[in-house]
Order: structure tokens, then sequence, then C-alpha cells
């Protein structure tokens, strides 16, 4: 590439650059470009204003640069600006540059001092500059300033670091001399993003305002703070040379005479100056370009690809064809059932990490959510005994009943499943309203046509809603099934008919419970225990006999009597035989409670019954 075509590269990154801010979109691309950095009063816009051989930016106390300016310096016989917001209006007077810029800067971040990503382009003709491209960015700050927002020194950092942490940018970090290099807040920023010092060029300013006996000739030479492409001292005009109008050229001759006079800079004057650091700005940049340029290329030409494969798919494209637009509505509403249909059979293309949702989550409403409310349901043991006494004594009347009544079991049974209506209830209303989250998940998709999307997420979830109701008469339906009768028949029920078949295998478990506590049923707690003479029983073979009952807050045991049988702290004399017992097991604990009440109502009318803790 010859030095012709070489000096039409940082041109070309600036036609691409006016494009895209014309098209309101990012360097998606990365273009090359240079990004200046540094604090509040370190000499930015001094250093810029030199490059122009004009007084063209704004200047003042605080925050004065509030959006990133595009810089873009053009060779050219003419001198003018050019902004590309003002297309085709060319500013000969600075004057009216900088104010421009302030008017600009207000119209986007208002009258407060706050700050903006979004970028001015400014471009600047003239025959006394060098092609380059420069990004002034905002200076870092630390307090807020006026009616600034108090994270102001955060937003003005995430906006430097959204330039220089491309890789195809490179970093001006302007520091003063006359402060600590070890403290600068753009080489800080700067060793953040580029370690190596691969992309940070340095530029020291103030050098003649440092104090009498020291020099910043170490950190010129690239000895202190060593960066890959050097250090460059520039000296601006002071803040009285510009109250005094004096001119750009004759603070550069200033500039020049300091270098050549100072004993420190003397040997390498060659290399340090306002117009040394132009020339190596732009080689710089040029270099950088021609090394970026075939990865940038080949990222352009994928990019120009996939837009042209997507401009074909339109090519033949009326928007005003009914049947497209028929068509197009149908695919998005059976997208719409495909993605609902995935998310609750858990085969979406988008896997949620964060929590569970969809069909997941119902899931987990049946299997946890629903086991949950029904063992949270409030429940008095103490209250159920005393229901269950009642229950039994009211059926009975004037009468002394000898068994439990059918009508006390129904009555205790029922107004327990009853109980389960409100976690079934809750369990419902759980589902639904999972199930309608997951339609607005759905309709996400939908985002570019809001009322199509408002539309289907209203219908969907109206049917959603009315289906509730439908399923909650089914729920009260199906439990009132099981409340209008209660099957004694089951194989799950324990009654008189078969517990003497199960006394054996619960014997069998009880004896190798006891033997390891050494327990035995008479050593338990015991509720209640007494004689009791039965008669007419199944179990109980022989006819009326008297027989011991032992209940426990674990089992119900009775044996018979071969010769007579002591009672002496809850301990039964031998010999005796060992009838049977029901355990308070998931199987048998409905049965040993009614049993039980029986005993609280039948053993105090008869002959030893006793209660004990």
């Amino acid at each position: 590439m010859g030095n012709r075509e070489m000096e039409e590269l940082i041109p070309l990154v600036n036609r691409l650059q006016d494009a895209f801010s014309a098209l309101g979109q990012s360097c998606l691309l990365e273009l090359p470009q240079i990004a200046v950095v540094g604090g509040q009063s370190a000499g930015k816009s001094s250093v810029l204003e030199n490059f122009v051989g004009r007084d063209f930016l704004p200047r003042g106390s605080g925050i004065v640069t509030r959006r990133p300016l595009v810089l873009q310096l053009v060779t050219s016989k003419a001198e003018y600006a050019e902004f590309l917001h003002c297309k085709g209006k060319k500013f000969t007077d600075f004057d009216e540059v900088r104010h421009e810029i302030e008017a600009e800067t207000d119209r986007v971040t208002g009258m407060n001092k706050g700050i903006s990503s979004i970028p001015i382009n400014l471009r600047v003709y003239s025959p006394h500059v060098l092609n380059l491209t420069l990004i002034d960015l905002p200076g870092i700050t630390k307090v807020p300033v006026g009616d600034q927002p108090p994270d102001i020194e955060y937003q003005i950092r995430e906006m430097i670091m959204q330039f220089i942490t491309r890789e195809n940018c490179l970093i001006l970090a302007v520091t003063p001399a006359n402060t600590d290099l070890a403290n600068s807040d753009a080489l800080k920023l700067a060793k953040e993003v580029d370690p190596q010092g691969l992309r940070t060029i340095g530029v020291i300013t103030k050098l003649d305002l440092m104090d009498e006996g020291t020099d910043a000739r170490d950190v010129l030479e690239n000895k202190l703070l060593p960066l890959r492409r050097g250090y460059v001292g520039v000296v601006n005009r002071s803040q009285k040379d510009i109250d005094g109008k004096k001119d750009i050229k004759a603070a550069m001759v200033a500039e020049r005479k300091f270098f050549l006079s100072h004993p420190a800079y003397r040997h390498i004057a060659d290399r340090m100056g306002t117009p040394h650091l132009q020339k190596v700005l732009n080689q710089q940049l040029t270099n950088h370009i021609r090394d970026t340029l075939p990865n940038f290329r080949n990222k352009l030409q994928g990019q120009l690809l996939s837009i042209e494969h997507e401009v074909e798919a339109y090519k033949n494209f009326k928007p005003e064809d009914p049947t497209r637009k028929t068509k197009a509505l149908l695919q998005m509403v059976q997208q719409f059932a495909v993605d609902f249909e995935k998310r609750i059979e858990g085969s979406g293309d988008q896997v949620d990490t964060l929590e569970l949702s969809g069909g997941a989550k119902i899931n987990r409403i049946f299997h946890e959510r629903f086991p949950f409310e029904i063992v949270k349901m409030e429940f008095n043991e103490k209250e159920l005994r005393r229901e269950i006494s009642y229950a039994i004594k009211n059926i009975h009347g004037i009468r002394t009943g000898l068994f439990t009544p059918d009508m006390a079991f129904e009555a205790i049974v029922k107004k327990q499943i009853v109980k389960l209506k409100g976690p079934s209830l809750k369990s419902v209303d759980l589902v639904m309203q999972e199930l309608i989250n997951t339609v607005k998940k759905c309709t996400k998709k939908l985002a570019n046509f809001p009322r199509l999307c408002e539309e289907t997420e209203r219908i969907v979830a109206n049917h959603i809603r009315e289906r509730e109701g439908k399923t909650k008469d089914q729920v009260l339906l199906l439990i009132d099934i099981q409340v209008s009768y209660i099957n004694t028949n089951h194989e799950d029920f324990i009654g008189f008919a078969n517990a003497q078949q199960r006394s054996s295998q619960v014997h069998k478990k009880t004896t190798i419970g006891n033997q390891g506590t050494n327990l035995p049923p008479s050593r338990q707690i015991v509720i209640r225990k007494g004689w009791l003479t039965i008669s007419n029983i199944g179990i109980m073979k022989g006819g009326s006999k008297g027989y011991w009952f032992v209940l426990t807050a674990e089992s119900l045991s009775w044996y018979k009597d071969d010769e007579r049988i002591y009672e002496d702290d809850l301990q039964v004399s031998q010999p005796y035989q060992f009838l049977g017992v029901a355990t308070r097991s998931s199987e048998d604990f409905g049965v040993l409670l009614l049993l039980e009440c029986s005993f609280r109502a039948l053993l105090p009318g008869c002959v030893g019954s006793e209660m004990r803790p």
C-alpha cells in the first residue's frame, strides 16, 4: 500500500464513522480510533486546540466536556468546520463552533451539568492539520457539581470504558506533570483495559509548571512507567495566556523554545512538542488502521452478507398484501402456541437457570406445595379426641353404648375430609397464576406488535380464568364425592372384621420393637387400661369373656387371664396370653383413635378401669 493510499485510510474511516452516526447505530464494527482520556484540567482541550491552531472548545470550571466529541481533522486548502447535525452549514468563525458545541450539549444533557454518551461529530478542514480522528471524552471527576447526580464519577467512568475497552481503540492518556504520575486517573484506567501498555500513548502536559529542581525526564524517556508507544511532552498555554488571547502559534514557538533550553529535555527536544505529537498520532492511527484492516474487512463482509440474505427475504415483499398479513399473523400465533406448550412440557429452546417456571413450577406445586399445605393445616389432637368423645356420647344419648357408632365415625371423618378444600383450591390458584406468567413470557416475542401482544395475552388469560372456575368446581365435586360415601370395605380400611388377620403381623413387628427397647406395651405411656367384658365379636372367640385392655400412645393391646392378673405400677403379672395389638401406623391410626374413644366412653363403667398419663 503506497503512501497516498495510506493517507486515504483515515478519511475512509471518518466516512464510516459518519455513516454509523447518521443511521443512529453504534460502532458495531469497532472502527479504529483514538480516545482522549484525562482528569479535569489535565490539558486535554488545550492539546486538541493546539492541533487545530484555533480556540474552538468550551472552557470553564467543573465538567466542560459533557458529551463525547468526535473530532475529525482533514487536510485541506480552506479552513472551516462542519457538524454532522448541521449538514451543509460551514463554520468559518471558530467562536461560533464553540457556541454550537455548547448549544448541542445543552440540547441533550440540559443545563444541570449532566452527561450523555451521544457523541457530537465535528469535522475541521485546515491546511495546518494532519489527517487525524480523535474522540474527546469527559474529564474524570470525583465530586458532583451543581445538580449533577451523586454517581457522576461512576457515569463518566462507564462512558470512558465503553470506548477504551475496544481492542481497535488507541488510548491517549493525558496527565499533568505537576501531579504524581502514580496517581494519574488516565493511566490507571488505561492500565485496567491495556495492562501491557500496547494501545496506550502517554501525553505529559504542564511541564513548565513543575516545582523548581524537578523534572519528568524519566517518564518521557519511558523508564518510570513504560508504554509500548511511549510518551510525548507538551507545554500548553496557561490560563493567563488564554485570558489574554495569546496566539496559539506564538504559544507553540514558546513551547519549542522551552524544550530546547531546558537542560533535562534538551537532548529529546526533537521528540517533544505539539507538532511532533500530531505527527506521532497520525502515524500511529494510520498504522493501526492498516493492522486492523484485514479483520475489519472480514467483519464488514460478514455483516454485509447477512444483510443481503435478509434483504433477499423481503425482495418480493408487498406490505399491503392481505394474504401475507394473514399468513404472518397465523405464524406468530402458532409460534406462541408452540412456545407455551414447550414451556409447560419442559422442552423450551431457552432454559431458565435462575428460577423454576412453567411446567417445572406446576410440578412443584403438585408434589411439594400441596402436600406442605396439607401438613401445615392446624391439627389439635386433644380437640380431636374431645370431638370424637362428644360425637359418640351425643349419638348414644341417654343410652350407654357398647360399640362405636358408624354415625360418629362418619361425622368425624367427613369433617377432616372437608378440610382438604382449602389446600386444593389454593393449589388451583397457584397453577393458574403460573399459567398466566407463562403466557406473559411467551408473548415477549410479539413485542414488535404491541396490539397483537396485548390482545393475545388478554384472550389467553381470560380463557385460563374461565377454566379456573370450572376446575375449582370439579375439585370441590371430587371432595364432595369422598364425603358422600365412606367405603369401609376398602383394603386400606381396618375394622373389627379384619383386625384379627392383621393383629398377628403387627404383633411380630411390635414384639421386635419392644425387644429393641426392652419396653413391653404395659411399660409404654398408658392412656387408659382396665377390664372389659365383650361378647359376639369375631376376633374374641369363646363368647362373652373379660379381657384386660391396655391403650398406650403407640398401640392398643388386649390379654386373656389364665389364672389372675395383678396390676402393680403398670405391670401385668405372668402368666397371661397376648391376643392382639393395633399400632399407630398409617393404616391403623384411624381405627385406633375410634377404639380409643370407645374405651374412653365405655371403660369408666367397667370394673378396674382407670386413666393414667
